[in-house]
C-alpha cells in the first residue's frame, strides 16, 4: 500500500529530525552543577535503547516478536503520520521553551529555573510525551508485536527517569514544584 511507504518515510524523517535537533541543541545549555552518575543513567538509557531496537526492527525479529498485530489500513498510516509529526512538534516546542535548562540526563543547571509555560502548562514532561507519541506512531504503522512491547518499555524507562527527576526538582524547588505537581499531570494532559 503506497500510503504505508509514505507513512514510514514521514516517521523516519521525524526520528531523524528529532536526533539532529537534540544534538545541535545540546551544544547550547547551561553548565551543570549536579549530574547523576553513569550507573543511575543506565537504569533508563538501556531500556530506552532496547525499546527503540524493538520498535524499528520488529519485522526482522524471530517469532512471535515479528507477528503483525496491527492492521495495515490507510487510516492507521495517516494516524501514525499525524501522531508522529504532532509528537515531534510537541517535543521540539518543549525543548525550545526549556532552553538552556535542558539536559538529556538528570541534572541541575547553574541558575536552574522551573519552567511552567508553553507545553509545560499541559504536562510536566512534554519531551517524553512527544517521544512516546512518536513511539506509538512507529509501533502502529509497522504493526509488529515487538514494536508494541517497545512502547511499553519506552514508557517504563521514562517513568523511571521522571520519578528521579521529580525528586531532584522537588528538592530544588520544594514549594513551587510541589504546587506545580498538584496542578499539572506528568505525561498526558488531565489524565496521567
Amino acid at each position: 500500500m503506497q500510503i504505508y511507504s509514505v507513512a514510514i518515510e514521514v516517521i523516519r524523517g521525524c526520528w531523524l529530525t528529532f536526533v539532529i535537533v537534540w544534538l545541535l541543541a545540546a551544544l547550547w545549555t547551561k553548565r551543570s552543577v549536579y549530574r547523576e552518575s553513569g550507573s543511575q543513567r543506565l537504569r533508563y538509557t538501556l531500556p530506552i535503547l532496547a525499546a527503540y531496537f524493538l520498535l524499528t526492527n520488529g519485522g526482522r525479529m524471530p517469532y512471535p516478536l515479528n507477528l503483525r498485530v496491527g492492521p495495515h489500513t490507510a487510516i492507521v498510516a495517516w494516524a501514525g503520520m499525524i501522531l508522529s509529526v504532532a509528537g515531534l512538534g510537541f517535543a521540539i516546542w518543549a525543548r525550545v521553551v526549556i532552553g538552556r535548562n535542558w539536559s538529556g540526563t538528570i541534572t541541575l543547571k547553574e541558575d536552574h529555573q522551573l519552567i511552567e509555560r508553553g507545553p509545560y502548562r499541559l504536562v510536566r514532561h512534554p519531551i517524553y510525551t512527544g517521544i512516546l507519541s512518536m513511539s506509538v506512531a512507529t509501533a502502529i504503522v509497522l504493526g509488529h508485536l515487538a514494536g508494541f512491547i517497545g512502547v511499553v518499555i519506552v514508557f517504563a524507562g521514562f517513568w523511571s527517569k521522571l520519578i528521579r527527576e521529580e525528586k531532584v526538582m522537588l528538592n530544588q524547588f520544594p514549594d513551587k514544584y510541589g504546587a506545580y505537581r498538584q496542578r499539572v499531570k506528568r505525561l498526558i494532559p488531565f489524565v496521567l
